[in-house]
């Protein structure tokens, strides 16, 4: 047992005793019921990987396999004569990468033969941006970024440059610095796959003429080469599967059209006096907002059946503008997004005979849901519908996903350049099927009733799982952050929050106890969640250091897809707030369905 010293003033320290972490008591009675003679063979680690882990088909083989595994990683202890674990080395176990709470962290599980349209995508808004909408820098670097990371949406505006002879990438209408066209290109093709073997979407919002149209061909085709995905038809009655295009790059656009000059500077400045207000909270940003309650802000602004426009929409007549389009550029585009003239039950209308995309900005999307949520999910079942920030978010903050992909939303777009609760939830779902950037929409998005009903979040339903979480204790903060970096007078007051982000009924927060000037703390505290629908159901987990005199500090964040809970004892990783993961900061936690 160590000490550290706070500095209270000049001549004064406070001494505090740093107690090394150590088994809550709960962990030594099961040691204790799975080893014999305070030593843990082969035989008892089986029976307690099917007993308390819940893996049932755990073969014998397997966990000697996993004993082999613990004791490699955990030599350095110096406690092992033969293949038996201790108490010590048990433990450590269990906080360990080895025990990770989601069925994998690395390996694609899912059936990835369905249709495009079958799947969430990880899809990133405006990917070039460095910083805010209005002023920022733009790069190759926060693309980059994002491909490692596991998105799979790569969205470019395409401008042309001040001589109008080449391509620029930049957020038009604003004051944000260009960035060529080609350097992105390049730094797509070189990191597309290095995170998943998945297809890389590339979205382009584009503003060129014929001519710089032909240039964009010319460069797409050359740098991408033999991964560039070239669709035979305009028209197809189903998307292919994300298993038939591995290691493929598809381009998504409207059909060409023409520049279009600058719009007025006004309507920029009108958004830019609206946004005053929806800057996230300076610490980690929102609360995650209940979706039925955010919904009910536009009930008094009913849509009506006027035109939804997207942001890649254009003035003039795409008929026309075809004419004079560059065919090579146009034979680029494999998936193909239209804009639906008229209203929305308009655009929600299904061609049997040909699948499209539709982008909507997340205030279009909400209003439509509050009278068309049914024929949403019905459209999202074989097209693609893309959600992305509305203009009004100059600050590169985000909305609550959840409102897309309970209506089936493929692609909601989200400011990757940030941080938030709502991209933590984005950075959690897309944790599932081993981080590929794909994840299989739930049966209950795809499925039609004998009456043509479909899935209604708003509906009530009967309580279909509960989830029993337990925190035990947190380790590894003091590994990774300055002994003052919370407190400068005292050890950190650590508690967690634990939550449910879902449907509107299965939505709530719970926290444990505060625990006072302990860096290792033990809460050992249980809770319950009773879902309806755990498919579409995240777990949130936040820790928080107490600070009596002003706002608490964060101290890690994970979010986790239930549907991939693993049940029992897990080590839980917790990332920052950027979403990256800290090297030694874990929770110890119990999951169990009832």
């Amino acid at each position: 047992m160590s000490k550290q010293a706070y500095k209270v003033c000049c001549c004064f320290r406070r001494r505090f005793k740093f107690r090394e972490a150590e088994a809550p008591d709960e962990i030594k009675a099961l040691f204790g019921s799975y080893s014999e003679n305070g030593l843990m063979t082969v035989d008892h680690l089986h029976k307690f990987l099917k007993e308390v882990q819940g893996e049932e088909t755990v073969t014998m083989e397997e966990a000697e396999s996993a004993m082999e595994s613990i004791i490699k990683d955990l030599k350095h202890l110096h406690v092992f004569h033969r293949k038996v674990l201790n108490l010590e080395a048990f433990f450590r176990y269990l906080f360990s990468d080895a025990n990770y709470p989601l069925i994998s962290s690395n390996k694609v599980h899912q059936d990835m033969t369905a249709p495009l349209s079958h799947y969430f995508v990880y899809t990133s808004h405006n990917s070039y941006l460095t910083g805010n909408q209005i002023s920022s820098d733009c790069s190759d670097v926060p693309i980059i970024k994002a491909l490692e990371k596991g998105v799979r949406v790569i969205e470019l505006d395409m401008w042309p440059n001040s001589t109008k002879d080449n391509v620029d990438i930049y957020h038009g209408r604003t004051l944000t610095t260009p960035v060529d066209l080609i350097k992105c290109l390049s730094s797509i093709r070189k990191h597309a796959f290095v995170a998943s073997e998945y297809p890389v979407i590339l979205t382009l919002e584009d503003h060129l003429t014929p001519d710089l149209q032909a240039k964009v061909a010319e460069m797409v085709t050359h740098t991408f080469g033999d991964v560039l995905f070239s669709s035979e038809s305009e028209c197809s009655s189903e998307f292919p599967s994300p298993e038939s295009l591995k290691r493929k790059i598809i381009i998504s656009t409207k059909p060409p059209k023409e520049y279009l000059e600058t719009k007025s500077i006004k309507e920029r400045d009108d958004h830019s006096r609206k946004a005053k207000n929806l800057s996230e909270e300076a610490a980690w940003g929102n609360e995650v907002s209940d979706i039925a309650d955010h919904l009910k802000i536009h009930n008094e602004n009913e849509p009506d059946d006027g035109e939804f426009l997207d942001e890649e929409d254009a003035r003039e007549d795409i008929q026309e503008l075809q004419q004079n389009a560059a065919p090579k550029y146009k034979n680029l585009i494999a998936i193909h997004a239209r804009k639906r003239k008229g209203g929305i039950k308009d655009w929600l209308k299904i061609d049997p005979n040909n699948v499209t995309r539709i982008s909507l900005s997340e205030e279009k999307f909400e209003k439509a849901v509050l009278s068309h949520g049914g024929d949403i999910v019905r459209f999202t079942q074989r097209n693609l519908l893309r959600i992305f920030p509305k203009a009004m978010r100059l600050d590169s903050s985000n909305y609550n996903p959840l409102i897309g992909w309970t209506h089936g939303a493929q692609m909601v777009a989200l400011n990757m350049q940030g941080y938030g609760r709502y991209l933590w939830l984005m950075q959690g779902l897309f944790r599932a099927n081993g981080g590929c950037g794909y994840v299989k929409k739930p049966d209950i998005l795809l499925q039609i009733g004998p009456h043509s009903e479909v899935f209604d979040p708003k509906r009530a339903l009967p309580v279909k799982k509960t989830l029993k979480v337990k925190v035990y204790m947190g380790d590894g903060w003091n590994l990774d952050f300055h002994h003052t970096h919370f407190d400068m007078y005292s050890p950190p007051d650590f508690y967690v929050k634990v939550g449910i982000a879902g449907v509107s009924d299965d939505s709530a927060v719970k926290k444990t106890k505060i625990v006072e000037d302990n860096w290792v703390p033990t809460w050992e505290e249980e809770f319950e969640f009773q879902l309806r629908v755990p498919e579409l159901a995240l777990l949130r987990i936040e820790v928080h250091e107490y600070d009596m005199s002003e706002k608490d500090d964060f101290g890690g964040q994970t979010c986790l897809p239930v549907s991939e809970l693993r049940e029992g004892i897990r080590g839980v990783p917790l990332y920052n707030q950027k979403g990256e993961k800290y090297k030694s900061v874990k929770l110890l936690m119990r999951f169990d369905f009832l």
